[in-house]
């Protein structure tokens, strides 16, 4: 024992920036990470989102720049998100097959096929988000009853139907995050009958109704009056949540996701120990927006923050992070 009586000095492996590299026990990768992008129809030029600032909402143009940079950034995926010019009841404009986001999808899958020629490396998987609140003009996940309630199995029909649209145009994962019971065995089935039995299926199987959405609200341009706390989960469940991912495996989902990412950690853990499937995360608008603004402030350090945080989700459990600072990520890893 030494003089001063400390037998354990955990410290030693912390002593210089090469030691703590080498005993790092989570690390981040630009795979792990996923890019989510919206595309909007009928704009001449990408729209800055104000209450998420450094995001836009693209023209198909500039999408093609921003699939392009994700490609060369390494990332693991990007996950598109369509604004039509006109909405109705229950959203035929997202199963259209010229609709803005089957026109973003095959927009994509050119960027990616040429970039991966010129790279000789992956480019990123082109997911897709198979809900309708994008699409009705009043702004909720589903096809509406006559007294204003969201009606589920109404609702499987078209979440169905824009599955087999978005894999015709190209997407690998559609991704449904509507939060309607029975919504991955229906989509499946879907899309093994029309012979997209290789396009996979991305639940957003514990998605909990939350404030941290604001930001997103903005970024789609969404006709919401209420909110939905009918179909999206209770903050206050964490059991639910874990139900809910069980659930969603049972009907064949080949990744699960907990939504929003940061104040989920628990949820995810859970998760990511009952999963034999890739388990995601999603780092929220609001999460996003928080650290931007505080940062502008010169409040806290941008890139620490970012860093730690999404460090945290990964050691939470995520193999897969969406985060609208992908890009900036693999930056700074390289």
């Amino acid at each position: 024992m030494s003089t001063s009586g400390i037998v354990y000095r955990p410290r030693r492996l912390r002593t210089t920036p090469r030691m703590r590299r080498l005993a790092a026990e989570t690390r981040l990768h630009p795979a792990d990470l996923v890019l989510p992008l919206f595309v909007k129809e009928g704009l001449d030029e990408p729209a800055p989102i104000t209450s998420m600032p450094g995001q836009v909402q693209h023209t198909e143009t500039s999408l093609r720049d921003a699939v392009a940079d994700a490609a060369r950034a390494g990332l693991g995926g990007v996950m598109l998100f369509g604004i039509p010019a006109e909405r109705d009841a229950t959203g035929t404009a997202g199963d259209d097959p010229d609709g803005i986001l089957q026109r973003g999808i095959r927009v994509a899958r050119e960027v990616v096929a040429k970039v991966e020629a010129e790279t000789g490396r992956p480019g990123p998987v082109i997911m897709a988000d198979t809900c309708l609140d994008e699409f009705t003009d009043h702004g909720h996940c589903g096809v509406l009853t006559p007294d204003g309630a969201v009606d589920n199995d109404a609702t499987l029909e078209r979440y169905a139907a824009m599955a087999v649209a978005q894999a015709r145009a190209g997407a690998e994962v559609v991704a449904p995050s509507g939060m309607m019971d029975g919504q991955v065995a229906v989509i499946r089935d879907a899309l093994d009958d029309a012979g997209f039995t290789d396009v996979s299926v991305l639940a957003y199987s514990a998605k909990y109704a939350s404030a941290f959405y604001g930001p997103f609200r903005d970024a789609v341009d969404s006709a919401l009056q209420g909110d939905r706390r009918t179909y999206q989960m209770d903050a206050a469940n964490s059991r639910e949540g874990l139900r809910e991912a069980d659930l969603d495996l049972a009907e064949g989902a080949d990744m699960v996701m907990v939504k929003p990412a940061g104040t989920s950690l628990d949820v995810l853990r859970g998760v990511a120990d009952r999963s034999d499937v890739p388990v995601a995360a999603y780092q929220v608008s609001g999460e996003y927006a928080m650290i931007e603004a505080a940062a502008a402030h010169g409040w806290i350090d941008r890139k620490g923050a970012v860093l730690e945080s999404l460090l945290a989700i990964k050691r939470a459990g995520a193999d897969v992070i969406l985060t609208y600072w992908a890009v900036d990520v693999a930056d700074w890893l390289r």
